[in-house]
């Protein structure tokens, strides 16, 4: 499953998990150990590549002590 970027929210999404790494003091790799994923998928989330997996963006969020919410847009 992919979150597609063509409206946005993943350049949203790359943001804020680079000003959370940031704030954080910890580099890509460090968050990609902690996520066990790889450095260049922690570098694709914050540049808001266009395709990601969710399982990847879970995890990376989860390490960084941070939650994906889904709402009704109704």
């Amino acid at each position: 499953m992919s979150l597609m970027a063509s409206n946005g929210y993943m350049d949203v999404v790359g943001r804020q998990v680079r000003a959370r790494r940031k704030a954080l003091r910890i580099n890509q790799q460090t968050l990609a150990d902690l996520a066990g994923v790889s450095r260049k998928s922690v570098s694709e989330i914050e540049r808001g590549k266009a395709t990601v997996r969710m399982d990847v963006l879970v995890a990376v969020l989860g390490a960084l002590g941070l939650t994906l919410e889904v709402r009704d847009a109704r």
